[in-house]
């Protein structure tokens, strides 16, 4: 079954406690944590994530757009985030910083950019439980998807399958109900959806809809998932 994580970067941040029960059907909520140095925007951090894990029973998907993820990632295991996502590009020693999450207790996963290929990392997949393929420029919510993100998608699917792997393939950025069948056909399996879950009328309706859509869309494909 797909797996649908909100992103609270579309949520209202002075009513956070409230946004996240709004979609508490959702399976993680996605935390979109920047230093305004990797990505030219500036969000929220430590002590946020640690607000956020009192006031929600959902598990948080912390995705980290920031530098110096080799430093930082590990306190977001220690303010409560059951996965941390950090990006291929700023880590120094991304197996090592990959070893260390998942010695805490968390889910360990790895971001790539737009530009940035797949295959230059196929050695390190075994050391994730989950890759994010960027399907926008990171930075802002909003943007509009890349459909020339769904060939990696593709291949990075191949890649999983090949090693025999149990990994979650992640989607993020302009992921809606006109794009997830789309990226749920080429091989994701973990859909990141801001506006089209926090600008809808009903947020956990919003939810439904997208996994729903996600399933089906995957059951034709016939590749398969399973969590």
């Amino acid at each position: 079954m797909a797996l649908i994580n909100p992103s609270i970067l579309s949520a209202d941040f002075a009513r956070l406690a409230e946004e996240a029960k709004a979609v508490e059907g959702a399976d993680w909520l996605h935390v979109d944590v920047m230093d305004n140095h990797f990505v030219p925007n500036l969000t929220l951090g430590v002590p946020v994530v640690e607000s956020l894990r009192k006031a929600t029973d959902t598990p948080l998907d912390c995705h980290l757009m920031i530098e110096d993820p080799d430093r930082w990632a590990p306190q977001y295991v220690e303010a409560g985030a059951g996965s941390v996502t950090f990006h291929a590009e700023a880590a120094a020693a991304p197996v090592r910083l990959a070893r260390e999450i998942r010695a805490k207790g968390a889910r360990a996963s790895m971001a790539l950019k737009p530009a940035t290929p797949i295959e230059q990392y196929e050695d390190l997949l075994p050391e994730l439980d989950m890759l994010l393929i960027m399907t926008v420029e990171p930075g802002f919510g909003g943007q509009a998807f890349l459909d020339i993100m769904l060939p990696k998608i593709r291949r990075t699917r191949a890649l999983i399958a090949k090693h025999g792997l149990e990994m979650w393939l992640q989607v993020d950025g302009g992921v809606s109900d006109k794009t997830i069948e789309r990226c749920a056909e080429a091989g994701a399996d973990v859909f990141v959806a801001g506006s089209a879950v926090y600008g809808a009328e009903d947020p956990a309706k919003a939810v439904r809809t997208l996994r729903d859509k996600a399933d089906a869309a995957t059951a034709a494909a016939g590749w398969g998932c399973a969590h």
